[in-house]
């Protein structure tokens, strides 16, 4: 399968969501009848159930405890980043006011000064009981390097769901920085769900499920406020990675009889995309942009990539997304644009 692109190196064709549409089917369903109830295994408990499969990207402009809150609320679950300015600022408001405020000129120097500041530790706890204290489901999330302490503090501060995202995550990580996470040993000892991301191939995947996450996260750089493509390079659009990870998926639960849902993330504009993404085998998908338009959301209105703050290689940028609605309109409508 595949062409060649030159000698000894061969390629494939890809596609991203732009790039198909779906045929129906001999069957169609009452939409009001089908249930979209998206379940994340527990091992210690019965699973968690969502009612719409859909969570909110663990970005600063997207999610805080209030949109944390609401998302639960409505059957979808956010996931707040505990490496934001929610657990570096004991009052972001003031912050997310000077990051909608600045000339886009001068945003990525604002960013990466704003980020150099420290996460305190007990602001992690703070934050996950206060999504509690609302009544909602506490998913939080942190890079690999750092998830062993965090994940730690967010279970003890009663997190129901800890996410390990990095831009590319793979069981194999080579670093004499600092001490690579051990995965599997990671989700064997934490009480919680952990979901793990990001990844976008077959066999890396399957390595990933071996490890035993709840759920895996697919896709690299898709999102409109990243550009991990154009600095680094990389990236597979999110159809043919969806259908591969979904291979994957398949082909380990047919080895080990245990299910590992595959979250698609990112690069999802308008419905008919999250619609493409399930078609190609996701079993629920993770959305920023869109939902960085709801009034709830802490970005007024702006939308920024987690790793636009990096030091020395910014991989992000802020954009204006406006504020389009409600997160419940959004959700459910009536919609004003697709």
């Amino acid at each position: 399968m595949g062409m060649w692109i030159g000698r000894n190196r061969k390629a494939r064709v890809t596609y991203g969501f732009d790039e198909i549409a779906l045929v129906p089917g001999r069957v169609t369903i009452n939409p009001n009848e089908v249930d979209t109830t998206f379940r994340v295994p527990r091992r210690e408990a019965a699973p968690l159930d969502l009612k719409i499969p859909i969570l909110a990207s663990a970005m600063d402009g997207v999610v805080d405890v209030r949109f944390a809150v609401e998302m639960s609320k409505l059957g979808g679950l956010a996931v707040l980043n505990l490496e934001g300015v929610q657990t570096r600022y004991k009052n972001p408001s003031e912050v997310l006011e000077k990051i909608v405020q600045t000339d886009k000129n001068e945003i990525t120097a604002l960013l990466q000064k704003i980020y150099q500041e420290p996460v305190q530790p007990e602001l992690i706890g703070a934050r996950v009981r206060q999504i509690k204290d609302g009544g909602a489901i506490a998913a939080v999330s942190s890079i690999p390097q750092r998830a062993a302490e965090f994940g730690a503090i967010a279970q003890e501060a009663g997190a129901d769901v800890f996410v390990v995202q990095s831009t590319v995550s793979t069981v194999q990580h080579i670093s004499s920085e600092y001490k690579s996470l051990d995965l599997a040993k990671f989700c064997r000892e934490m009480r919680i769900p952990v979901i793990v991301g990001n990844t976008v191939g077959y066999d890396v995947t399957f390595e990933i499920m071996s490890c035993g996450p709840a759920a895996v996260l697919v896709g690299v750089g898709p999102g409109a406020a990243c550009t991990s493509r154009g600095v680094l390079g990389l990236g597979v659009p999110q159809v043919t990675a969806t259908v591969d990870c979904a291979a994957a998926r398949d082909a380990y639960f047919k080895k080990t009889s245990r299910f590992v849902p595959i979250i698609t993330d990112g690069g999802m504009s308008k419905g008919g995309d999250v619609c493409k993404a399930f078609a190609c085998g996701a079993d629920a998908v993770m959305v920023g942009s869109a939902f960085a338009k709801a009034h709830e959301a802490p970005g007024r209105g702006y939308h920024w990539g987690m790793a636009t703050p990096h030091a020395n290689l910014p991989r992000g940028t802020r954009i204006r997304v406006g504020a389009t609605g409600s997160l419940k309109q959004i959700l459910f409508g009536p919609a004003e644009v697709d």
